[in-house]
Formats: structure tokens, sequence, C-alpha cells
């Protein structure tokens, strides 16, 4: 059986991570709140955002900018987007 959580984005139960993502609390944090679904979506997000803008993952003010975005992207805040992104319309 899949292990679910209580997806922090979408504020329903959905099938979680097989693993925490990143090692110590933040990890954990994200293994118990945060849904597969959420994650991806982030990963996804995330990556247009690195190419996007350019960032250096080697930068620790661009990793920064990064793990800032991310939980802004989890708790339902405005996040960043790509210059000019305009989302498909459904």
């Amino acid at each position: 059986m899949t292990r679910t959580v209580m997806c922090r984005k979408f504020k329903e139960e959905l099938p979680g991570l097989e693993r925490p993502p990143y090692p110590g609390a933040k990890g954990e944090d994200i293994f118990n709140n945060v849904s597969k679904k959420a994650w991806d979506e982030w990963q996804a997000h995330q990556t247009m955002l690195i190419n996007e803008r350019r960032l250096n993952m080697m930068s620790a003010e661009d990793r920064k900018f990064l793990q800032a975005e991310m939980d802004k992207f989890f708790s339902g805040e405005d996040y960043a987007q790509a210059e000019g992104y305009v989302p498909p319309s459904a």
C-alpha cells in the first residue's frame, strides 16, 4: 500500500514520497508534509527557474533563492516564475 500524506500544497491526502529528498530536518518535513505530485511539480518548476534565470547551483546565493522559492511553492504563497512565462490555459 502506498504511503499517503496530508499535502501542504494541495490540502488533501495524496501519495507521499518514497524517501526524504534532502538530509536532515528539511528533508523530513518535505517527506512528511509534501505529496509526490507536489514534489514532481516543484521539480519541473525548479528546472524552469534554473534554466530561464540561468541560476548557478554552485552559487550559495542561487541555492538560497531556490530554497526560499520552494518554501513559498509548497506553502501556497506567491512564488517566482520564469521571465515572460505564461501558464497554458486549461
